[in-house]
């Protein structure tokens, strides 16, 4: 059976890795914090992405529209 080599060197490295990455993440985090906290605040309550959408039935695209107007054409012309 053979003997491995001491992982010491190994080990370090990858400790070293690990701390780096620690360091990185909190660096990472507190720079989110200060970010967020000097972002002006949103005093707007109203999301932009659906500003303009109101409740209900939505009206149709205009593809769409076309589409069944071609249809009952269609439908109309066959009856005929």
């Amino acid at each position: 059976m053979a003997n491995r080599g001491r992982p010491t060197l190994q080990k370090r490295q990858k400790e070293r890795a690990r701390q780096d990455k620690q360091k990185d993440r909190v660096t990472r985090r507190e720079d989110a914090k200060l970010r967020r906290a000097s972002a002006p605040d949103r005093t707007d309550t109203n999301d932009p992405d659906i500003a303009d959408i109101t409740p209900g039935p939505q009206p149709l695209p205009d593809w769409q529209q076309e589409f069944l107007e071609e249809e009952s054409t269609d439908e109309e012309e066959s009856e005929n």
